[in-house]
């Protein structure tokens, strides 16, 4: 013969019991947290807005663009190009 086990129903503790307990942080408290944070270490936030490059026209637009500054080059503005081009180079040690 099998004993039956009582039934126990556990009530959940009143919030007022669970002070004691770390409540859990909202997203927004998260965010304000992570951002202190990055402060503290020097940083500081912002926003960048960049072109779309997947909206329609985008690379005919540049294309346009290209070939306006290839038709206002001149010989000395592309010696200029080439001295700024390799001082770049061997500012960052990688000569041409």
């Amino acid at each position: 013969m099998l004993l039956k086990r009582p039934t126990v129903l556990v009530r959940p503790q009143p919030y007022r019991y669970m002070s004691r307990m770390a409540k859990p942080k909202t997203s927004a408290e998260r965010v304000k947290t992570r951002r202190a944070k990055l402060r503290a270490m020097g940083l500081r936030p912002i926003q960048i807005w960049v072109p779309d490059t997947r909206a329609p026209g985008f690379a005919e637009e540049c294309a346009r663009q290209m070939r306006n500054i290839i038709a206002a080059q001149t010989d000395e503005s592309r010696v200029e190009d080439d001295a700024w081009f390799a001082l770049a180079a061997e500012t960052w040690g990688e000569a041409p």
